[in-house]
């Protein structure tokens, strides 16, 4: 009989810890989500610009753009989350002048020709200057009156013939940029 009660017991406990309600658990509210946003979003000249066509030609990941506008010139810095360096700057600025102006008044000495860009085009790689690394640039006089310009500013450890090597991307990104959609 001991052993009946003593069952009785241990099956009245039982039912009692089963009906009795658990004490709410706190959880961490979940933390913000990572939103891949377009360049574009910007406005203004970033509407030109899309970081997955930046990554296939430049090779580097961008995250952040930033628009601005001062007259007629537009203009768009792209730059990998809270870093300085690198950054790529796209300028367009509505412009009247012809062919031959932009060779004589625009083009820099020692700049390189470059071919199938706009009405005419240049490309250069100037030095690194203090903490900041060699800029690679490509500018062109573009169809429907606009000067357009890429410019890569590299970061302080590139060496100067690394960063020569985007050239060619730079030039192969400004033709996949249609300046006239400003």
């Amino acid at each position: 009989m001991g052993g009946r009660i003593v069952g009785a017991g241990v099956a009245v406990l039982l039912v009692t810890g089963c009906g009795a309600e658990a004490e709410p658990v706190a959880v961490p509210p979940p933390g913000p989500a990572a939103v891949d946003v377009a360049a574009a979003s910007s406005g203004g000249a970033c509407r030109l610009l899309d970081f997955g066509v930046i990554e296939q030609h430049a090779g580097f990941r961008f995250d952040v753009a930033a628009a601005s506008r001062t007259g007629d010139s537009h203009t768009c810095v792209v730059r990998a989350g809270q870093t300085t360096l690198p950054e790529l700057t796209l300028t367009v600025t509505e412009t009247s002048i012809d062919a031959a102006t932009f060779t004589a008044d625009v083009v820099p000495e020692k700049a390189a020709k470059v071919s199938g860009l706009g009405q005419k085009a240049y490309q250069r790689t100037t030095s690194a200057k203090g903490a900041s690394g060699p800029v690679v640039e490509v500018c062109w006089l573009a169809a429907g009156g606009s000067l357009a310009s890429l410019r890569y500013a590299t970061s302080g450890a590139t060496d100067r013939s690394e960063a020569e090597k985007l050239t060619t991307a730079l030039v192969t990104l400004a033709r996949t940029l249609d300046t006239r959609a400003l």
